[in-house]
């Protein structure tokens, strides 16, 4: 492949904000599209806006691009390093007369807009001080013509470019705003396809305008699906607009939020729904993004995760569930944990609440809770004793022995009657796994011990 054709994508996010799963699902497309056509996927911090742009938000994007695995070639650049690129550019459309200084105030502009707004029109500024004093801010004279391009999503679109008014495009001569700024670095990046979301069309053809007065080569265009919520609006915070760490913070894996995020305005074109990403990097193309918004839906994400927990090995799982434990045990007795609840887990912070009774010394519970229907507190407590007196007789303690000598007393006491107890007695819940799981975990003595408490709980 020629340099001509050398396909370099880019994603740029501002440092204004935590990195959010919009942001992330665009870079997750430009990086499957870059590794897709043997490309560069390249991180752009856009972070011009001094006053908003921290360091904190910028360690944010680039801790959690390296955990979603989406590399990124080359170094990372700023745009706060670029100055005396943009003041070249900038010079350049200030001699050639397509950009000159505007001092109008920002009363005049809002005063313009109401009137406008008023009378129905498109609200935009076509100034009539164009270059008389230095100050203001530079603007860029838009020509009277019509703007196509062809969206590699949408189709071909059109605009005219008279609605758009003289824009704004830098607050001074080393300063530029955000469409110039863009537009400078992808013609300096050689950005062959700008992928990005659907609320930058409007800002596509400005940006052609200004490539076309610079000279640049203009790049392909792809605009991605808005990210819904439930109710078909744009994704809010209540309905999972929320930042990746987050996601990673409740125990969410990498591997389960870029599967799911890609399934956000694509599809393979199979019924398969797990992928790895290595096989998306593969299957992948932007012929099958679609063209409306995606809904997010958080019961899918779960379920996806739940599928990834179930594949991982026991060994990883176990360490990636240790914060989520109040008790660092050992650590072979919380593989055995571990290994019971994955099947029932869908988020690896679930692991936590789900599994306080294996840890606890005396569990905490009210005794009705002991009682199964139409059985007398006698009646449970002699169960309890019964299974005790089995229990204690047992050598070998494993999860079949066990079965073995409690499912015959079950059948003819009573399954409910007799295991119902027991469960409770051992978890202290209305809803755990088996007892014969859970006694397999822990062991003779601490069921023994359970047993009595319960027996005790009854008087």
């Amino acid at each position: 492949m020629n340099q001509e054709k050398k396909i370099i994508v880019r994603i740029a996010p501002s440092p204004t904000g935590l990195f959010h799963i919009g942001t992330a699902r665009t870079a997750l497309f430009n990086y499957l599209f870059a590794k897709k056509n043997k490309g560069k996927f390249i991180l752009r911090i856009e972070d011009t806006d001094i006053e908003r742009s921290k360091k904190e938000y910028e360690e944010d994007i680039i801790n959690n691009l390296k955990w979603l695995g989406l590399k990124w070639d080359g170094n990372i650049f700023r745009q706060s390093e670029r100055t005396e690129i943009y003041q070249k550019y900038i010079k350049k459309l200030l001699d050639s007369g397509e950009a000159f200084w505007c001092d109008h105030t920002i009363e005049e502009l809002e005063d313009e807009k109401n009137k406008q707004i008023e009378n129905k029109e498109a609200p935009r500024h076509i100034c009539d001080r164009r270059g008389k004093a230095k100050k203001g801010i530079i603007r860029f004279r838009c020509p009277d013509k019509k703007i196509f391009f062809n969206d590699l999503i949408r189709g071909k679109l059109e605009f005219n470019a008279n609605l758009f008014g003289d824009i704004g495009i830098a607050k001074d001569e080393k300063t530029p705003l955000y469409n110039l700024a863009v537009v400078i670095d992808d013609a300096e990046m050689e950005i062959s396809h700008v992928i990005r979301g659907e609320d930058h069309i409007s800002n596509t053809p400005k940006q052609i305008l200004l490539q076309e007065a610079l000279g640049f080569k203009i790049p392909k265009f792809a605009h991605l699906p808005l990210i819904l919520g439930p109710d078909k609006s744009k994704l809010s915070k209540r309905y999972g607009a929320v930042s990746v760490n987050q996601y990673r913070e409740e125990g969410y894996l990498p591997e389960a939020i870029n599967n799911f995020m890609v399934l956000l305005g694509w599809n393979s074109g199979a019924e398969k729904e797990i992928f790895s990403l290595e096989e998306l990097i593969k299957e992948f193309s932007l012929e099958r993004v679609h063209k409306g918004g995606a809904v997010f839906n958080i019961e899918r994400l779960n379920w996806i995760n739940s599928q990834y927990i179930r594949k991982m090995n026991l060994e990883e799982l176990t360490r990636k569930c240790l914060p989520y434990f109040d008790k660092k045990d050992d650590f072979e007795y919380l593989k055995k944990i571990v290994a019971l609840e994955r099947d029932r887990i869908k988020k690896i912070s679930e692991i936590g609440d789900l599994t306080k009774f294996f840890f606890a010394d005396k569990l905490n519970y009210e005794k009705e809770l002991l009682f199964w229907k139409n059985t007398s507190s006698d009646e449970i407590k002699n169960n309890l004793k019964l299974l005790k007196e089995n229990l204690e007789k047992m050598d070998k303690f494993d999860q079949k022995s066990l079965e073995d000598v409690i499912m015959p007393i079950a059948e003819e006491k009573g399954k409910g009657g007799l295991l119902w107890p027991l469960r409770v007695a051992l978890s202290g819940q209305k809803a755990s796994p088996s007892p014969f799981e859970i006694m397999d975990v822990l062991g003779k003595e601490k069921t023994l011990k359970r047993i009595n408490q319960a027996i005790e709980k009854i008087g």
